[in-house]
């Protein structure tokens, strides 16, 4: 084993061009696994943090008479809201169900948001009791 080391160094003092091809062949050997971690990251791992971002936003911002859907496929309205669970109202006979609020796959209420430019925003007209959006 010293034999085979000492021929090598041997061999790369005496030719420069060597180590360079060493080094070389370390970097064709790097650079294919670090594109591999980018695409990892940018297929998978970004859009599961974005979207993992856009459901904790929408839990934290549910409301009393918003419509939701369970990930059982149930549909009802949002009675109450406490720190981790949800009381619904569903079917004609107004049955409440308490569900937990990691049971939510999405919010079918459209909230209004605060745009930044005048002609993007969402005027309310209130005329006897009624509001309407224009």
């Amino acid at each position: 084993m010293n034999n085979f080391v000492f021929t090598m160094a041997q061999a790369s003092a005496a030719d420069p061009n060597a180590a360079a091809g060493g080094a070389m062949s370390i970097l064709t050997l790097i650079v294919p696994l670090v594109l591999m971690v980018l695409i990892f990251w940018l297929l998978i791992i970004r859009p599961e943090k974005k979207r993992t971002k856009e459901m904790q936003n929408m839990l934290s911002n549910l409301q009393i008479a918003d419509e939701i859907v369970t990930n059982g496929g149930i549909v009802g309205l949002v009675v109450s809201v406490s720190n981790d669970t949800v009381l619904i109202e569903t079917g004609s006979n107004r049955t409440t169900i308490r569900i937990m609020k990691s049971a939510i796959a999405k919010c079918n209420t459209q909230h209004e948001t605060v745009s930044s430019s005048p002609d993007e925003t969402v005027k309310a007209k209130s005329s006897k009791g009624k509001t309407e959006i224009k």
